[in-house]
């Protein structure tokens, strides 16, 4: 059976602490099997061949909501679709990590508009910058740290929908793990 990866917003930030067995719990109540976690950031992958996964997301994102008490945005990636994502290279293929930056990936539902695009655009600065490719918006801070100039309240805005963010690094390494790293 494939592998899914739950990529899930509001996990162990921000007050919500959950413990990554019970979790594993939360999946498995829902019938899903295979269920494991990768680091304590709300990754859950499991086994599921899903024909149409914005209703699995649908489904984790209730059970979730009535367990934990608040909204869990869910995104779901298959292995090689993380592998995809790690393989990119936005913004010319700079080293986001030379000179202290970061670079995140930003998971969405369905690939922004172009309204949202635009608004999401006109927040780059000195400090941030912004790339989309599909259903991904890759964000670029020049220099690592919360304390940046952009606040998440602004960026949500913008984006206009839900979205969870990763490092590129954690997705590289969640897809190798997963049996579809990049070569």
């Amino acid at each position: 059976m494939p592998r899914l990866v739950a990529l899930l917003r509001a996990i162990n930030v921000g007050g919500h602490v959950v413990k990554m067995d019970a979790l594993r719990r939360h999946f498995e109540a829902m019938g899903l099997a295979g269920v494991e976690t990768f680091i304590a950031s709300g990754n859950v992958i499991f086994d599921g061949a899903a024909k149409r996964t914005d209703e699995l997301e649908r489904r984790i994102e209730r059970h979730l909501e009535g367990a934990l008490g608040y909204p869990v945005a869910t995104f779901l990636r298959t292995p090689a679709e993380l592998a995809a994502v790690a393989a990119r290279r936005p913004f010319g293929g700079v080293d986001a990590a030379a000179g202290g930056g970061m670079m995140s990936a930003m998971f969405l539902k369905v690939p922004p508009d172009r309204d949202a695009v635009a608004r999401v655009m006109a927040l780059r600065s000195e400090q941030d910058e912004f790339e989309v490719q599909g259903r991904e918006l890759f964000w670029w801070r020049r220099t690592k740290g919360m304390g940046m100039l952009l606040s998440m309240a602004k960026l949500d805005r913008a984006v206009g929908g839900p979205w969870t963010a990763r490092n590129v690094t954690t997705v590289g390494k969640l897809a190798a793990k997963y049996g579809a790293g990049p070569s």
